[in-house]
């Protein structure tokens, strides 16, 4: 199996793990590290036995096919052209960046230069997803909670960018018809933008997905539950664990509980690190040019449908203060 040669732009909080990650996967060769944190760098790249470079010129000039950004949202388009310009595939964190033009410039120049283009929407690689997605066939009702105490970094963007815009990528992916009606509400707590709000999302299927997100809650939840003709999947991402409620055929017998024909399976789980998982897709699919699982037309989707809950929101606001 050929040798990947990958990098790492952004070594702070997320990207030392991709470099981690990188430094540990068979047949792959971390090859250099950038950061304006000169510290940040020579940390991962001490840590890691990768060089430090000055620029992301000089880590192409390294020979990299494969390169993760985890920079700043508003410097994801700048690096990501650069690199794409140069023949190099990029993973880019999400979201895939700071405007839905960027993000359309970044897809047709992946599509133009022939490389590949993936999106860190992580979850879709947590074991809990992942059984989750392999027996949702049509769901007519969706809801998801994603909460979490006030965070140290992040709180520059809404926290629609930051946290809800995973679950609006997953809901896309297990739907798969066009969003038809949005309904939203945010509201600024301790930033200036959205820290807790909630959108109502009808698809062209019928199917209608609840989503809550929340940055000022005291404990962290992290949830997904699907509603089927027949069934009620529950999933956590954090436990890794889906449960399956399903109505066995036949009637309730009388005087007997309606509950005596639901039975209560525990789907199978394979527990890794997503990241792990996500990471060797990626390189996986630099070596194939197989489409990736998140690739850019995806990452590009859920940032559109973010705006539109975004917009949706502060109009709402507005409305209301008037």
């Amino acid at each position: 199996m050929s040798q990947i040669r990958t990098g790492v732009v952004g070594v702070g909080h997320l990207g030392y793990h991709h470099a981690r990650v990188y430094a540990g996967l068979e047949n792959v060769d971390l090859v250099g590290v950038v950061d304006v944190d000169r510290v940040r760098a020579e940390k991962a790249g001490e840590d890691f036995n990768a060089s430090v470079c000055g620029s992301v010129g000089e880590l192409v000039a390294r020979g990299v096919g494969a390169v993760s950004v985890a920079v700043p949202t508003t410097a994801h388009h700048g690096v990501v052209m650069d690199l794409l310009a140069a023949g190099v595939a990029v993973l880019v964190e999400k979201p895939i960046a700071a405007t839905v033009a960027e993000a359309r410039e970044m897809v047709d120049a992946a599509r133009v230069a022939g490389r590949v283009l993936q999106v860190g929407h992580i979850e879709r690689f947590n074991g809990a997803v992942l059984a989750l997605t392999g027996v949702v066939r049509s769901p007519r009702f969706i809801e998801c909670h994603r909460l979490s105490p006030y965070p140290s970094r992040g709180d520059d963007v809404s926290v629609i960018y930051d946290l809800m815009i995973h679950d609006l990528d997953l809901v896309l992916a297990l739907v798969g018809t066009r969003v038809v009606q949005v309904d939203a509400v945010g509201v600024p707590v301790f930033s200036q933008y959205e820290d807790i709000a909630n959108a109502r999302i009808r698809f062209e299927s019928g199917c209608v997905a609840n989503l809550t997100c929340s940055r000022i809650s005291v404990e962290r939840m992290r949830k997904i539950r699907v509603f089927e003709q027949d069934a009620y999947l529950s999933t956590d991402y954090s436990e890794q664990e889906v449960l399956v409620y399903r109505k066995k055929p036949g009637r309730v017998a009388p005087g007997r509980s309606p509950m005596e024909l639901v039975t209560v399976e525990s789907l199978p789980v394979e527990r890794d690190e997503p990241l792990k998982r996500e990471l060797e897709s990626f390189v996986e699919c630099v070596r194939s040019g197989r489409r990736p699982v998140v690739s850019g037309e995806d990452g590009l989707a859920a940032l559109e449908l973010a705006q539109q809950v975004v917009d949706t929101a502060r109009a709402t606001r507005v409305r209301g203060s008037g």
